[in-house]
């Protein structure tokens, strides 16, 4: 029996899913919009969304926290520069999940998870 089990398998050991996870928070947070399966986004919103409520409190313990979740300085960085104060009165729920249609190859149902509030033309700016 499955109770009180929470999370999703996802056809992939631990470690997999681990793995996944993290480079998903990853590229969310560096890009601040993903597309990626309904499921996937589901759950990542369950990894992504702790990190920026750590990022809310810049102190050494939540930097070294969120190293160790990430493995990457450059968005440890973001994330208490950039992100912590964007989200410093936002009481959760920093990420929105849209629905994108079906994949053509196996109709899997896609999404987008974007950061609210995310500054759209901020790369297009950076990019001129």
């Amino acid at each position: 029996m499955r109770h009180r089990n929470s999370g999703v398998k996802l056809g992939r050991n631990s470690s997999h899913r681990k793995a996944m996870f993290q480079n998903m928070a990853i590229s969310l947070l560096e890009h601040e919009l993903i597309r990626t399966t309904l499921p996937k986004a589901k759950e990542l919103r369950r990894v992504a969304e702790p990190l920026i409520t750590l990022a809310k409190v810049d102190s050494v313990a939540n930097r070294r926290l969120a190293f160790a979740r990430t493995r990457n300085p450059a968005i440890v960085g973001k994330l208490f520069t950039v992100l912590g104060p964007r989200y410093k009165e936002r009481q959760g729920g920093y990420l929105r999940i849209l629905k994108a249609g079906f994949r053509p190859g196996d109709a899997a149902p896609m999404a987008y998870v974007e950061l609210v509030d995310r500054e759209i033309g901020a790369k297009a700016a950076a990019a001129e």
